[in-house]
């Protein structure tokens, strides 16, 4: 497939999933009930297969971990909505870097792309964790981002994995008394998760990236200098 190939179908797949997550409708409470006695046992199921799939689109997570938490109860709410994130993250993944990452690849001399390449990707786990964790931070565009960058598969999963966790948790375990408001204790939640992740990136950001220039090295540099200086003495004896 050619790189112009490419970046229309990337294109045309992202008109698709923004189409999507403006069109879809949100379901209430109740809404997600009487679905759910419809489907009958097959509920858990057919609620992991949505999750992982309409989560590749720019779908909110919230929704989903709402729904398990009202339909499943708690402790398979958590489960369904940890291994459906981290399969809708791998999708998202494997699918910009399909499709866009030679896009990118060819604007790494610039300098504003090849410093967000560098600190994701130089930033690992840590760096994934904490902008998971902090609740403005979008999921599918950023698995997007993700996706198109020099991030490896392996710390992107762990680090979407881990923070995904206190989110997941907290909306599915308030959800099972979630009327259709947002409760002041989701938003306190939501402000500490903020704070961890942001104290996070604070941490990735004092690492130098890869490839980085650092500080001169003294050291190095008094001992480039040794030999010339010593020459200069042996050639003032000989002068002499």
């Amino acid at each position: 497939m050619s790189g112009r190939t490419k970046l229309i179908v990337a294109l045309a797949v992202l008109a698709l999933f923004a189409a999507a997550a403006v069109l879809l409708p949100i379901p209430g409470p109740a809404e997600l009930r009487a679905w759910a006695a419809t489907t009958g046992p097959a509920t858990p199921l057919v609620l992991f297969v949505a999750y992982s799939l309409l989560t590749v689109a720019p779908v909110p997570r919230t929704v989903f971990n709402l729904a398990a938490g009202l339909l499943v109860g708690t402790t398979a709410g958590i489960a369904i909505g940890l291994v459906a994130t981290t399969i809708a993250a791998a999708l998202s993944f494997g699918l910009a870097r399909l499709l866009g990452r030679d896009l990118v690849t060819r604007h790494l001399h610039r300098s504003a792309v090849r410093t967000v390449n560098d600190r994701l990707a130089g930033g690992g786990t840590l760096a994934i964790t904490s902008l998971r964790l902090i609740p403005v931070v979008p999921f599918a565009p950023f698995s997007y981002l993700c996706g198109v960058s020099s991030v490896r598969l392996a710390p992107y999963l762990a680090g979407t994995l881990l923070g995904s966790v206190p989110g997941t948790v907290a909306v599915v375990v308030l959800g099972d008394a979630l009327t259709g408001d947002t409760p002041p204790a989701l938003l306190a939640c939501y402000g500490v998760f903020a704070l961890a992740g942001a104290i996070g990136l604070v941490k990735v950001f004092k690492k130098r990236a890869p490839g980085e220039a650092g500080p001169p090295d003294r050291l190095a540099d008094a001992k480039s200098t040794r030999p010339t200086a010593t020459l200069d003495r042996v050639r003032e004896a000989e002068t002499r």
